[in-house]
């Protein structure tokens, strides 16, 4: 990705090419004041102002960009991400308005991920210039927030193992000069000893740990920020598909969004004490890897049956949510790419959301909604607990039946947070399919800008 700091600039007069934001309604009234060839011009171009459009208007010994939107009052996120995508190397402004919430899109449109193959014909930055200097930085920091999920989560495992992800925290430690504890190997097996059991058969380069950075005043509110951390998954001897196994690389989604919210709340310096929690292992096929039927011991004490083990990501998930419970926290979210239900129900654009006040999911909702991150409710419901029990331990990890798959699998997280604490829960795909202006095929974050403007609200009152 472009440097995001150089892609939003303060606008102080400098030269810039214009650019024009019409929608399919107002574009006729609009084009009267062209001239006859610069509406030659658009129709070559079959520019109507529907929405993503984009043309190039020449203006004398210059030219000026028009691109299509929804509503040219009430802009998006992704309203000029199109253009920033196919617009040559340049500093723009937009004409008669300011660029708004969509300087995200438009640093978001620009990202590349290069570290293993450069583009044959890179295009350098497009600039959009503001006078809405007090919104840059924010906007940057968003950016920035992002481009750390996608960079993490399109990295392969042998480059993205536990190791990398420690490193991804030391980097956030020592920026914000925060307190960083790690416990690795066989060293969790006494106090995290799903996190063990989970990721014990991978290779010493790909030990597992458990990653716990703390920040901020001990006397403000505590909120934990708790990450799946699987950095790739065969499903163990529960083994996968190859074609289930393909985008594996992707199931430390949910660290990738705990260290970027970690980083927007440490440089937003939100009053809170936080703690990010992050379980991070490879579920690895060997002779010492956990089976089916096993019975393991959990930090909180519950007796967990083993009805598969690629439900691994939930194991992790409850000592560390049951470690983040222990601060008794004013607040637990958690991210994980957890059940292939979720994306079945609510498919890759929507994250589930899981909650246990309703206050909590409404605020989430509402945020994201404003944002253009809106998270989708789904219910934890009481009468499907029963699906988890197990006749030989205090719980299964995995209901027998193809029902409500993400619900069930909150109701087992649900078992790991401290009685009373209001706790949601993301189930995200952390990945997109298939590209969008703005959002390319790939690493992506979902749930992370409403969070982020959720938790603003509700500590900074901003």
């Amino acid at each position: 990705m472009a440097d995001t700091s150089a892609l939003i600039q303060p606008d102080q007069g400098q030269d810039a090419i214009l650019i024009h934001l019409v929608n399919k309604d107002g574009f006729e009234n609009w084009a009267k004041k062209l001239s006859a060839g610069q509406r030659e011009a658009l129709k070559a171009q079959k520019f109507d102002g529907s929405g993503y459009q984009t043309a190039i208007v020449p203006d004398g010994d210059s030219w000026f960009a028009v691109g299509g939107v929804a509503n040219p009052d009430e802009l998006s996120s992704w309203c000029m991400a199109k253009l920033a995508e196919v617009l040559p190397e340049g500093t723009y402004r937009r004409a008669n308005g300011e660029p708004g919430p969509a300087m995200h899109g438009w640093q978001a449109a620009q990202y590349t991920f290069e570290r293993y193959k450069k583009p044959d014909n890179p295009t350098g930055p497009r600039v959009l210039l503001t006078k809405q200097a007090g919104r840059i930085d924010a906007a940057i920091a968003e950016a920035d927030a992002l481009r750390l999920v996608r960079d993490l989560v399109n990295t392969p495992a042998e480059d993205m193992g536990p190791a990398a992800l420690e490193e991804e925290a030391e980097k956030l430690a020592k920026k914000y000069s925060a307190e960083l504890r790690v416990v690795r190997g066989d060293a969790l097996e006494q106090d995290y000893p799903m996190v063990h059991a989970v990721g014990r058969a991978a290779t010493r380069k790909h030990a597992p740990r458990l990653i716990h950075l703390t920040w901020g005043k001990e006397s403000d509110p505590v909120l934990a920020i708790v990450g799946k951390g699987v950095c790739f998954d065969s499903g163990g001897l529960d083994v996968k598909s190859a074609a289930g196994m393909k985008l594996m690389k992707k199931d430390m989604g949910g660290s990738a969004h705990a260290l970027a919210l970690a980083g927007l709340i440490m440089g937003g310096k939100l009053p809170v004490r936080l703690h990010m929690i992050v379980p991070a292992v490879e579920n690895a096929i060997a002779g010492n890897a956990f089976r089916p039927g096993d019975v393991l011991s959990s930090r909180k004490g519950i007796t967990v049956e083993i009805g598969n083990t690629d439900a691994e990501g939930r194991l992790i998930l409850g000592d560390a949510l049951t470690r983040a419970s222990e601060e008794k926290p004013d607040l637990i979210i958690d991210f994980a790419t957890l059940t292939g239900a979720a994306r079945v129900a609510l498919g890759p654009d929507y994250p589930a959301l899981m909650a246990r006040r309703d206050e909590t999911a409404q605020a989430l909702i509402e945020a994201g909604r404003k944002v253009d991150d809106e998270p989708w409710r789904l219910p934890l419901p009481d009468a499907y607990r029963e699906w988890l029990v197990s006749d030989i331990a205090d719980t299964n990890n995995a209901h027998g039946n193809a029902f409500a798959g993400a619900s069930v699998a909150g109701l087992f997280l649900d078992k790991f947070v401290g009685e009373g604490l209001d706790w949601a829960h993301f189930d995200t795909f952390a990945w997109r399919p298939t590209a969008k202006p703005g959002r390319p095929k790939g690493g992506d974050a979902y749930g992370l800008r409403a969070s982020w403007h959720m938790l603003k609200a509700r500590y900074a009152g901003t």
